[in-house]
Formats: structure tokens, sequence, C-alpha cells
């Protein structure tokens, strides 16, 4: 059923063409009335946005940030993160796919079940899915449209103004504890159109305060009074109890035909297989701390060529003492210093470096981890060492590392056991005086595959540090950038409201250019 689900969905959704001019926000581009719309295949609908497709993932998430923050590096010329170079196109990705579609999606799902009685616990989990689109969203961009966001339809509104980011944080939080409220002691009818929780609503709830967990902490550098307001409301909410409540999506049966799989999973062994290594500051970090988690990471693959679909195509070797980053920075075009054959380490052939694991997030029906329990306790940890919520931060450190490890479990192989998670930990104890930087560089290494995720919590914490490369042609004077550019057709279909968005940046329109709560 699931299956057959996610393919009606895939059809009905993802055929949309991904179109960055704003004004497809305002027209109703369906022939299917909202009188005749079956509104729950619109919330699985919302919610594959919530996992996304490989169109956003491949340019915001693998192109630029997987490889900005050296989870990842490329020789590619079009892979522009380790370089730091710029693409308009490629900036402006996430934008030109969540607004025209999935914005506009739940949007018309909330108009349509803010009043109706029937749906109300429905109505509550939409407004859950929103702030996860949404802090997405004003994450990668900053100040964004919000508060009209794909009401032209019901308000006649025209081109939307973007909100402040304070205000849609500040609202963001509000609409989590709204509607976390609002579905005590409900039941949901959705069933399997609920692609996270089949209607669980006890799980929608720990789902929304472990996500106002996630957008609490990330105030922590703006407004930390703010922030430990709404840790603390969180805490008292309730999160995740365990790896088995986390918010993820599986993808039984995906296949490459169409938007059912993993989007990076498909990226990685379908639509870009031999683009990518794995980067060496990574490997290295990994190898430094003899951690068991590598041979879940990263594999050594004879020909990374050979696609999913390919009889041919190998798992490759996954053996922890044979993998090998490449270095971030590289290229195979110019000859000169930043020759990738000119490496003083380089080994002799591009094969030689490691590519994502295959056994678990390089696959198509690999899970899309949304928020994680792993995820709470680490932040958590940073809560109480920063002295916002009692019990010991060793003790939550030490629970969010286990819990990501035991988390390969969710890919349905054998995991890591005991022993050697205790090992890890006793090899690397937890320190009062490197705390932020251990529980973020752990955030670092759970998040890989979420990298918008990674890329907010790095920009907040300044953890791992990372070292910068300049590249020729550099659009941000090597340093690794702080945010996407909005799309270019913004700057003359909503000039005004553009403008006003541009002067609240530190340095305009540019990658080099902070966000609201990322602050220096």
């Amino acid at each position: 059923m699931k299956k057959k689900l996610l393919y009606l969905v895939a059809a009905f959704g993802f055929g949309l063409s991904a179109c960055s001019d704003f004004g497809d926000l305002n027209v109703d581009p369906e022939a299917i009335g909202k009188d005749n719309m079956d509104y729950k295949l619109m919330f699985t609908n919302v919610q594959q946005y919530g996992y996304g497709t490989e169109y956003e993932a491949w340019r915001n998430g693998l192109i630029y940030i997987s490889t900005m923050l050296q989870h990842t590096a490329s020789v590619e010329s079009y892979w522009n993160g380790d370089k730091y170079t710029y693409s308009a196109g490629y900036n402006s990705a996430f934008w030109d796919r969540l607004y025209p579609n999935g914005i506009r999606d739940v949007t018309d799902l909330m108009e349509n079940w803010k009043d109706k009685q029937e749906f109300n616990p429905e109505y509550q989990m939409a407004r859950i899915m929103r702030v996860l689109l949404f802090h997405r969203l004003t994450d990668m961009y900053g100040d964004v449209p919000y508060s009209e966001a794909g009401l032209a339809y019901y308000q006649g509104k025209g081109y939307p103004a973007y909100d402040t980011q304070q205000s849609i944080y500040l609202d963001m939080l509000k609409e989590l504890k709204e509607a976390a409220t609002n579905l005590n002691g409900k039941t949901s009818t959705i069933g399997n159109a609920d692609i996270i929780y089949k209607g669980d609503v006890v799980k929608w709830q720990k789902f929304a305060y472990s996500l106002m967990l996630r957008l609490g902490m990330r105030l922590s550098k703006v407004d930390a009074e703010v922030a430990k307001t709404w840790v603390n409301t969180a805490v008292a909410g309730g999160l995740f109890a365990s790896n088995d409540e986390s918010a993820l999506v599986l993808h039984p049966g995906a296949v490459t035909a169409n938007n059912s799989a993993e989007p990076f999973g498909k990226i990685y062994v379908h639509e870009d297989p031999n683009a990518y290594r794995m980067s060496e500051s990574f490997i290295n970090l990994l190898k430094n701390t003899y951690d068991p988690r590598l041979r879940f990471l990263a594999t050594v693959v004879t020909d990374p060529t050979i696609k999913v679909d390919d009889s041919r195509f190998s798992r490759g070797d996954t053996t922890a003492s044979k993998q090998l980053g490449m270095p971030n920075g590289y290229d195979q075009t110019t000859k000169g210093a930043t020759f990738i054959e000119n490496y003083p380490l380089y080994p002799g052939a591009m094969n030689k470096y490691s590519v994502v694991n295959r056994y678990t997030y390089a696959r198509l029906d690999a899970p899309t981890f949304l928020v994680t329990y792993a995820e709470n306790q680490l932040l958590l940890a940073e809560a109480a060492y920063r002295g916002w919520i009692s019990g010991s931060a060793k003790s939550y450190y030490d629970a969010g590392v286990t819990a990501a490890m035991k988390q390969f479990t969710q890919f349905g192989i054998a995991g890591i056991d005991d022993a050697s998670i205790a090992k890890y930990l006793t090899q690397n104890p937890f320190s009062e005086s490197k705390a932020l930087e251990q529980i973020n560089t752990q955030y670092y290494i759970n998040t890989f595959s979420d990298e918008y995720e990674s890329f907010a919590n790095w920009r907040r914490s300044g953890y791992p540090v990372l070292k910068e490369v300049n590249y020729i042609g550099n659009a941000t004077n090597g340093t690794i950038p702080r945010r996407f550019t909005y799309p270019t057709e913004e700057s003359t279909v909503n000039a005004a409201n553009y403008q006003k968005a541009v002067a609240n940046l530190d340095n305009g329109d540019q990658m080099t250019s902070r966000v609201w709560w990322d602050k220096k």
C-alpha cells in the first residue's frame, strides 16, 4: 500500500516543474478543483517535499553544502561548494522547488482543513510540516516570504512580502507549541497517507517538541534568553524517547524513475555517482578518533561510474583501514597547484578515494532522517552545558553518541555493537573544556546526508573547525559561504519586497552575508 501511494504522489506532485518565478505561487496550476481534491493525498505530497527531491538535494545539498562543509569533495567544475564559486541557479534551487510546489500545497492543505473539525488533528500535523519546510528556507536564505506565501488564491495577495527571519522564527515556535497542544487527546484517521507516523498523534507531538528544541537552540547566538525559554518548553512538552520515535521517512520499493527514492541516496548511486568522493577531512576525523561509524559511512568502489540499476553495480569494500578521503578545493582541469594529481598525497587513481557507503546512505531505499533522537540528545547536552536545563551534559552527550551509532540499524542492517560504542566513548571521553566542540562535531557526523541541518548547525556553533580553501575565482574571498542567494528573478518581479530583505543582510544578497540568527 505504501509503495503504491508513494508512486501516486510522485506522479501527482513531483511531476511539477521547478520554477523560480514567484508568480507561479499565486495561481492555481492544477486542473483538479478543491471540491474534488483528496487532501489526504496532498498531505503525503507535502511530506514528500519534507524529504525532498534530487533537484534541490543535488544542487543545494550536495554540490554546495556537502562539499562546503567537507563531508564530501569533488574535482568536477560544476560542483561549486568546496571551491566557493557562484552559480545563481544552484543557489536558488531549494527556493525554486519549495515555493511553487511544497509551500503552495501546504498552504492549500491548511486553508481547506483549518475550519473542519473532522480534520483538526491532521490540520495540526500540517502546521508542523509547514514549520519543517519554512525553517529550512529561512535558514538557507534569511528573510523569506512567510505570512503571505501561498495565499494569493484565497486572499488575492500579489507578490508576497518577505517576513524578517526573527518574526518567522517566533511564529514557527508558536505554531509548534499550539499544534502540539491541540493534539492532546486527539486521534487521526489519516492512516497510511501519513508516511512518517501513520497518524500517531503522540509521536507527532514529540516531533513538534523535538523540532522546537532544534529551533530554540538555533537562537543561541542571537538571543540566549529566548533560546533558553523555548528549549525548556520543548523539554517540558516531551521529546523523542528513543531512535524508534525519530521523524524519518522510509522508501520501500524506491526506483530511479521518479521521486520515490531517498534523494541524496539516489544522487550518490544513480544521478551523479562519479562526481564526488568522501572528503579527506571527514575521513581523517573519523580515523583519528577510531570511530566505528567509518565503515558505515564510506566504501571504496573499483568503478564508481557504474550506476545502481546496472548489473555490474558494486557496494565496494567498507573495511575501515582502506577508506581514503579526497582533499577539498581541487580539480582535474587546471594542471596547476589545484590539479588533483599534483596533490602530494594523491593515491595514483581517483577510484582509490572513498564514496558514500552503499549499504547505508547511498541507497535508493535509505531512510530520510528529518529530526532524530540522537540530535535531540546532543542539543540537550549543549543546553545542559550552558546551564539552561537540568541534568548532566556528559550523560546527554553519551546518550547522543550512542543513539547516533545505534541509528544504523534503521537502515535494516546490523549496526554497531555496545562494546564498540563503549570503547569509542572511553577513547574519546567528554570534556567540559571542549564541550561545545565535541557536542557539535558529533552533531556534524550524525547529520551527514541531512546537509541542510549540518550547514545550519555549523554556522550556529562554529564546529567542527574546517580548513578553508582559496580556489581561484571564488565568490567569497576564500571563506566558507554563510547563506544562499535569492533567485535572480526576485530582484525584478518582486523588486520592492526583495530590496527590503536585502537591506537586512550585513553584506547584501551575497553568499558571505549572515542570516539573523548567525550573529558574529
